[in-house]
């Protein structure tokens, strides 16, 4: 099998943060028998960003993304997923409960652009976060 590693950030190409991710999916997939055979950091703009979704996807059997699932406007993994996948985003209730849930746990306001972060790819099953806000997607 055979899975490649896509990071986004613009901050990521502009060597404002250095990207321990993909060495650590690299080698969490090397010991389990999966080759990883290209990592990729790209932008947070979304053609292009489709563009490589699209290109490792045809060679690859699997892609794990990091990065692009905040609650601001350039975090758009999310959308990009849902045009390569064909689907419309929706809101996922539990995820958006648990997102309000953590800021009053918390006694901290919620700024409305972290519900943004409930919006899934129809037919994603989410992977609930239980550090942060942003839920990991596993997309068919």
């Amino acid at each position: 099998m055979r899975c490649d590693v896509v990071a986004v950030g613009t901050e990521l190409l502009l060597g404002q943060i250095v990207d321990t991710n993909s060495s650590y999916l690299g080698e969490q997939l090397a010991l389990r028998g999966i080759d990883s055979l290209l990592q990729v950091k790209v932008g947070d703009n979304l053609d292009r960003m489709v563009a490589v979704l699209r290109a490792r996807l045809e060679e690859a059997d699997a892609v794990i993304v990091c990065g692009g699932l905040g609650p601001t406007h350039d975090d758009i993994t999310r959308e990009a997923i849902a045009e390569v996948m064909g689907v419309e985003l929706e809101e996922d209730a539990e995820v958006a409960e648990r997102i309000i849930a953590m800021f009053e746990s918390r006694g901290r306001r919620m700024p409305m652009n972290n519900l943004r972060q409930a919006m899934v790819p129809v037919g994603a099953t989410v992977i609930a976060q239980t550090m942060g806000t942003a839920p990991g997607l596993i997309c068919p």
